[in-house]
């Protein structure tokens, strides 16, 4: 199956959440774990064995675990393994962005089934160019995984790349857009490429509701501790909400190190997100 069929069939079986583990060293601390890979391994996988069989995807941040250097990197393998033991999708954050062969590397690093860090799909930043990430999209679709291309992003210094305005009059965030939306043609509204735009952006002016729907899936960063609502949500995406994978770390991971406190806020926070369907 495409990658976008099995996230449609994800979020029909488990709610429409993609839950974040980001291993950062105040949640460390709050958690009463110390800033180590024993720290680091005990916070990710309390986090896998509590929300990984209740979401329909979990999104590591690939960060938080390069900075503990290969012990850290394979607790991020020991995270891909323990989500798919319990059904869940794998979206890695690492958003890569290179051309040539570099980017083929990151392909083949993350979206190549043999690979050890092989996931469902990653996030990747265009602004090299949209043509740049060709072969790590073709990766991804060659063996049914995913991307999500960096479109509007809700951090203040976004808009001096995002709101750029190009020779023809539209700006960079529109022709990411497009090129996501040509990608997905013919995919009947489950295209395997998506895009990433932030809950609490401000559109520039040539992007209305109707431009996100790019027949794939749009991955929402910033619900929840960062101010984004389901009422944002609607306000920006209008009838392409229902594309919409919100995603929440921070609110989710604070109710930690409980486990049943961890599943009950991705429960809560699905639920939350349950209108979207009908829209």
């Amino acid at each position: 199956m495409t990658f976008g069929s099995r996230l449609r069939d994800a979020v029909e079986a488990r709610g429409r959440l993609c839950v974040g583990i980001d291993p950062h060293p105040g949640l460390l601390d709050d958690w009463g774990l110390t800033d180590s890979v024993f720290g680091l391994e005990r916070f990710a996988m309390s986090a896998v064995e509590a929300c990984a069989g209740a979401a329909p995807v979990i999104k590591p941040q690939s960060a938080f675990f390069e900075r503990h250097g290969s012990r850290g990197i394979a607790v991020l393998e020991k995270v891909v393994a323990g989500c798919r033991e319990r059904g869940a999708l794998v979206l890695l954050d690492v958003k890569r962005g290179d051309i040539g062969s570099t980017v083929q590397a990151y392909a083949d690093a993350y979206l190549d089934p043999t690979s050890p860090l092989a996931v469902d799909a990653v996030t990747a930043s265009p602004y090299l160019g949209i043509g740049s990430l060709d072969p790590l999209i073709d990766t991804a679709l060659t063996h049914g995984g995913g991307v999500f291309v960096l479109a509007l992003t809700s951090n203040p210094e976004g808009p001096q790349v995002q709101h750029a305005v190009t020779p023809d009059g539209r700006t960079v965030a529109a022709q990411v857009l497009d090129a996501v939306a040509t990608r997905n043609a013919d995919t009947d509204g489950h295209g395997s490429v998506g895009a990433v735009v932030g809950a609490t952006i401000e559109p520039p002016a040539d992007l209305g509701p109707e431009s996100f729907d790019v027949d794939g899936p749009l991955l929402v960063p910033g619900i929840g501790a960062q101010g984004g609502t389901v009422e944002d949500v609607r306000r920006i995406f209008g009838p392409a909400a229902r594309h919409v994978l919100p995603s929440s770390s921070r609110e989710i991971l604070a109710a930690g190190p409980d486990k049943g406190r961890l599943h009950d806020a991705v429960r809560r926070a699905a639920e939350s997100f349950a209108s979207l369907s009908s829209v």
